[in-house]
């Protein structure tokens, strides 16, 4: 076996395994953390998985030598079924974890009031700020901060993605077009992660996964990785307690939620003209933009300056569940 020492926490509505990047050095990450993980299963029966989209994560942190940023990280999405791993996006959520983590292991000291955590994703080179509540610079180890898609507390954690656009394919919009058909409407847009965002009410599973491989090609990425671009349908709300009713995919199925970085996606769209998220909103962009998923209503805070999305701004909540030594089999991590 193979002792590989972790922790366990939730960020907003996914459960993450943090590790010490350097705990991961020098072998083949893929091949430790599908083992550990139990991937090759459906069930993950195994390892040390969830077996849903938003349950088979991990990121490996480390401090930055780079002026002005905390700390980075790599994250990875597990496959389910699957021996694989997947580098190729991020993951809100687990960055929420990530800056409650950060102060908790003592990589960023606190200080006295609020404490912001300067984060760089290695996946997308994204720019990520966590604060949290420090008060006289202790870190707090519970919380009864509750989002939309979690029923318990956690430490409430303010989420701000900086300076976004782009950070994928160079371009906020990838094909120079505020709308393209595939052949249903759709707008791609790279904000928080590449997203293919459609005019539609309701379409199955299995045309959503057709019209990403579409999107994917035209966003200039692999039809291969199921991570990214982000999926999913938008269209006018059934009420007022939302302005944008919206479904997302996450790794080829219905999220059960939004992924924050889809948030993201979905709030760059609606500053562009003509788009489609632009055009269910009726032209009229809220300061505040109310996204009714699943589970409840996401609130999402976008800042612009002279056309550029500065930052996005999210209030997500995060706990620390476990610290614990995974036993991997040496047999499948090598």
């Amino acid at each position: 076996m193979r002792y590989l020492r972790g922790t366990w926490m939730r960020g907003g509505t996914s459960k993450c395994w943090l590790f010490d990047a350097a705990d991961l050095a020098g072998g083949d990450p893929d091949a430790v953390l599908a083992a550990a993980f139990g991937a090759g299963d459906p069930r993950q029966l195994d390892g040390v998985g969830g077996a849903t989209s938003t349950t088979s994560k991990a990121a490996l942190v480390q401090r930055s030598a780079t002026p002005g940023i905390d700390v980075e990280y790599r994250f990875a999405q597990v496959g389910i079924g699957a021996r694989r791993v997947e580098w190729g996006s991020n993951c809100g959520n687990c960055a929420t974890a990530i800056g409650l983590y950060s102060l908790l292991t003592g990589l960023v000291p606190a200080r006295p009031g609020h404490t912001t955590v300067r984060m760089r994703n290695i996946n997308t080179g994204t720019l990520l700020a966590a604060t949290v509540a420090t008060p006289g610079g202790a870190v707090p180890e519970s919380g009864a901060a509750v989002v939309p898609g979690a029923s318990d507390g956690g430490v409430p954690v303010e989420l701000a993605f900086l300076d976004p656009q782009g950070s994928t394919t160079g371009r906020l919009l990838p094909t120079g077009r505020a709308v393209d058909h595939l052949p249903v409407p759709a707008t791609l847009v790279d904000a928080g992660a590449p997203a293919a965002l459609v005019d539609a009410d309701e379409l199955s599973v299995d045309e959503l996964i057709a019209l990403r491989r579409k999107a994917a090609v035209l966003m200039g990425l692999s039809e291969q990785d199921d991570a990214i671009p982000k999926t999913g349908m938008v269209c006018p709300p059934r009420d007022d307690s939302h302005d944008l009713r919206i479904r997302m995919l996450s790794m080829l199925a219905p999220h059960p939620s939004v992924g924050l970085t889809s948030a993201v996606a979905i709030a760059a769209a609606a500053g562009v003209e003509g788009s489609v998220v632009h055009q269910a909103l009726g032209g009229e962009v809220p300061r505040v933009l109310r996204l009714g998923t699943p589970a409840g209503v996401v609130a999402v805070r976008a800042e612009w300056e002279d056309g550029v999305l500065r930052a996005v701004r999210l209030d997500r909540a995060a706990r620390r569940i476990a610290v614990a030594e995974i036993s991997v089999p040496l047999a499948l991590a090598s």
